[in-house]
């Protein structure tokens, strides 16, 4: 669920539309495992998603920033298997080594926004 108003920031921030499905799937398995997130709704139009292409090299959303295990990540399907895969039950809860990983946001035939 999102975080409230405090000092600290949670340690995934997830990069949105309104009302994007492919979002919004994120959204859910965020909520299903109980994590704290921060949401940063971008700009509609596609190309003017700047803050998004610094962060993860694409702008397409979703993409999360995960600072406790350095993964930026685009594509809602990746994500949600990461999540799954990291914080979800017998998941690899990973540990903050310093370690870092990118996703290039491959996009498959029908992907996110």
């Amino acid at each position: 669920m999102p975080a409230e108003s405090t000092d600290e920031q949670p340690p995934i921030t997830l990069y949105r539309l309104q009302a994007c499905p492919y979002c919004e799937r994120v959204v859910r398995r965020l909520q299903e495992l109980d994590l704290d997130f921060q949401s940063r709704f971008v700009e509609p139009m596609h190309g003017d998603r700047d803050v998004v292409k610094r962060v993860a090299g694409v702008r397409t959303v979703p993409v999360i920033v995960d600072e406790t295990t350095g993964v930026t990540m685009a594509e809602s399907g990746n994500i949600v298997s990461y999540l799954d895969g990291t914080y979800g039950e017998g998941g690899d809860r990973v540990l903050t080594d310093g370690g870092h990983t990118h996703s290039d946001g491959g996009r498959a035939a029908g992907g996110d926004a």
